[in-house]
């Protein structure tokens, strides 16, 4: 009988340690989980975007930028659209621009290098899918989020694409947004600081949920015209994309 007894207590406590080793490799599954799909964002980001090739990163917590010392202006700049804020009132009132305080002041630029350049301060991040508050809207409003863009490129054929993105946002509820910035070898130069102008740049827009991926090139030069623009026309492989 005793040993009966005993068989049962074994049994037992099997039984209750088979239980605790499941519930460890369901919650270590889970977390595995977790850190797979910050993997394959990070690596998916890292197709577009190297790191090493940033002098400095900056995180104001709304927008990322890869800044570049000696171009002294941003190589990408990503970020995130949240759907249900694209709809929220918009905060009319524009703050001004603003120096990079956390860039050293030999490498940084200031709004008078624009003046008579002939180029527009283009916006990476557009002020209109970050005026939802205060913060996030003077977040876009520093230096290093802006580059010369030309004027018809700015104004009209950009800003038509950015729309597109918050469109996106809305129809899917987020997306994840990388814009690229292309330089040439030897760039063109403009203002006190030197600031380089870029050949072009590319937007990517993407959401792993959905298995949405598009991506956007447009050439920086002064003499495009608008005239039958549609954001369709620069279309091009996501696998193209490079600095």
């Amino acid at each position: 009988m005793n040993k009966i007894k005993d068989m049962v207590a074994i049994a037992m406590l099997f039984t209750l340690i088979g239980c605790g080793n499941g519930e460890n490799l369901s919650d270590n599954g889970g977390s595995q989980v977790d850190e797979r799909e910050n993997v394959t964002s990070q690596n998916y980001k890292s197709r577009f975007i190297n790191s090493a090739n940033c002098n400095q990163i900056i995180d104001n917590e709304f927008i990322e930028i890869c800044y570049d010392y000696k171009l002294k202006a941003a190589k990408s700049v990503a970020y995130h659209l949240d759907g249900d804020l694209m709809d929220n009132p918009n905060i009319d009132k524009r703050p001004s621009f603003y120096s990079e305080k956390s860039i050293d002041k030999r490498y940084r630029v200031s709004t008078t290098d624009y003046t008579n350049s002939n180029y527009d301060r283009g916006h990476l991040a557009p002020d209109a899918a970050f005026d939802w508050s205060e913060e996030s809207l003077n977040a876009v409003y520093t230096l290093a989020n802006i580059i010369p863009q030309a004027p018809q490129v700015n104004r009209n054929m950009w800003s038509k694409v950015e729309k597109y993105a918050r469109d996106k946002a809305i129809e899917l509820g987020e997306i994840e947004v990388i814009n690229v910035v292309k330089y040439g070898k030897q760039s063109k130069r403009i203002g006190k600081n030197r600031m380089a102008v870029s050949r072009g740049f590319y937007k990517v827009l993407y959401n792993h949920n959905e298995n949405y991926e598009e991506c956007f090139y447009y050439a920086n030069k002064l003499n495009l015209t608008s005239r039958d623009d549609y954001v369709g026309k620069h279309r091009v492989a996501c696998d193209g994309v490079n600095y």
